[in-house]
């Protein structure tokens, strides 16, 4: 019986010493994958090195977004995931290309952070975009307004006098073709009255609301000026010709009231910074400023410490003279988009043409060059080209909501007068 109850004594503390080691076991394997759980949620990525020792090392997060959606995203030329979608890279630079059947492709350099996020928006453009006529008669001299949703020009179809004329195309509709007196263009100048407005030359008023039409008879004399509504038909325009120096210095008022309004919300570290640029337009948004620099100068750096999460890899903030930069008001960020002007010319003047002008999402910039339409990222990088046929002039207006271009072409055919084309961007 002695022995017995020995017996039955050990194997009770050999149960009792199973139990404690698997509980033991159990609790270190929790604490384990809980531990595993909480480094990879914190970044910590299991990673070899050049001699294939594991290492545990801490990473950042790529997000990378598209438009259209469902691309392919190479990371240092691999293949690694699809866009709108996350990545854990060690920190680094790395080259991040996104493609997609169809479009051309885009590649930028991208700079990971330890436990940052580093967001990629890629705009992607059609490698055979559609070209579409949305005019059936002559157009000349299409000229943008401020809101860069209207698209005012003549009209001369050498048929009917009451057809030809001036016209407006509000480019927020959505009806096609521009027909005269239908669909989404107004004519607000006919020639009914004798005066020959589709010769004229059109600018617009500060606010939009208005255009001065200069017409000459001939090119030997000297312009009449007219002062027309924009949102009607003018049935009698009035001649400006004589107050045209009265009407042009309410306009400059108007501009520079404007002007003021929007310096007068900037940090004044801002505004020291402007008296650097020589400013060519704000972005749709007003988050950022396109300028030709006055002088060589490097920009201080307003908000510190720096913003979390920025690529800082094309950030340019030594100034050289006449180059071309964007500087970003809420992230006070500097790139460079030309090195040099591209025209000798001071921007401020009215007479200097500078062929760049914003692209709807304050993103981008449309850079007309070289008999060359092309689409630029505000940072200066993926410089694309969307159009390289024919077309007249550097006539290139983004639609509104960034789905096309217009441009001016007859497509090569000089029997014929140019009209309007739009440039399919999705």
């Amino acid at each position: 019986m002695p022995d017995k109850k020995i017996n039955l004594t050990e194997e009770l503390n050999r149960s009792i010493r199973r139990q404690i080691i698997t509980s033991i076991l159990t609790l270190i394997l929790l604490i384990i994958i809980t531990t595993g759980f909480v480094l990879y949620g914190m970044g910590y990525r299991l990673n070899f090195t050049a001699k294939n020792t594991p290492i545990l090392a801490h990473t950042g997060i790529l997000n990378a977004q598209s438009s259209p959606t469902g691309a392919e995203v190479w990371v240092d030329g691999h293949p690694t995931t699809a866009t709108n979608n996350t990545v854990n890279l060690t920190p680094g630079i790395y080259t991040i290309t996104i493609t997609k059947d169809g479009y051309i492709p885009w590649k930028k350099d991208v700079m990971i952070e330890d436990q940052v996020v580093s967001n990629v928006n890629a705009r992607l453009f059609p490698q055979a975009p559609t070209l579409q006529s949305i005019s059936s008669v002559g157009i000349s001299d299409p000229v943008m307004d401020p809101s860069g949703t209207k698209l005012a020009f003549t009209i001369a179809s050498q048929s009917a006098q009451k057809n030809d004329g001036i016209y407006v195309l509000n480019m927020t509709s959505q009806n096609f073709p521009v027909l005269p007196l239908q669909s989404s263009s107004i004519q607000i100048a006919d020639e009914s009255t004798g005066i020959p407005f589709s010769q004229a030359q059109l600018s617009w008023s500060p606010d939009g609301q208005q255009i001065i039409a200069s017409v000459s008879a001939t090119p030997t004399q000297p312009a009449t000026v007219y002062l027309l509504q924009a949102n009607q038909l003018n049935t009698t325009a009035q001649d400006i010709t004589a107050t045209l120096p009265s009407v042009e210095a309410n306009w400059q008022t108007l501009e520079n009231q404007q002007s003021k309004a929007r310096l007068a919300s900037l940090n004044p570290a801002v505004r020291q910074l402007l008296t650097h640029f020589n400013i060519i337009s704000y972005s749709p948004d007003g988050t950022k400023i396109l300028y030709q620099a006055k002088d060589n100068y490097t920009l201080p750096i307003i908000i510190k410490p720096r913003r979390i999460g920025n690529n800082l890899l094309y950030e340019q903030r030594s100034l050289q003279k006449n180059s071309i930069y964007v500087y970003d008001i809420t992230e006070d960020v500097n790139t460079r988009v030309l090195d040099y002007s591209p025209v000798a010319c001071d921007v401020t003047k009215k007479d200097c043409q500078v062929p760049l002008t914003w692209f709807p999402d304050s993103n981008h910039l449309v850079y007309v060059y070289d008999k060359k339409i092309n689409i630029v990222e505000a940072d200066g990088s993926n410089m694309t080209t969307i159009y390289a046929g024919p077309f007249v002039g550097n006539y290139a207006f983004p639609w509104p909501d960034g789905s096309k271009l217009v441009i001016l072409t007859n497509l090569g055919n000089t029997s014929i007068q140019p009209t309007l084309y739009t440039i399919g961007l999705q």
